[in-house]
């Protein structure tokens, strides 16, 4: 993985914090349909405002999100 300089890495710091922050609200909210399984999954969000697009697609190219439309998601890492 490429090193990210301060932009990148407050941009990505804040789509973390809001990823979480929107999981939490999903996971707490009370109406939940009477065949859904309790839990809702949060895949994408679209990105914290206060950075520019080409933060995000910097982000995107170095393999930190992937794209989905307007949406990003975090890409998931397996370690070997």
């Amino acid at each position: 993985m490429a090193e990210l300089n301060r932009d990148q890495r407050d941009a990505f710091k804040a789509f973390k914090k809001k990823f979480k922050a929107t999981q939490l609200e999903e996971d707490s909210r009370l109406c939940r349909g009477p065949l859904s399984t309790g839990k809702g999954r949060v895949v994408a969000i679209q990105p914290p405002t206060g950075f520019g697009r080409t933060v995000w697609e910097e982000l995107t190219s170095l393999g930190y999100l992937t794209r989905d439309g307007s949406f990003y998601e975090l890409v998931t890492w397996k370690k070997n």
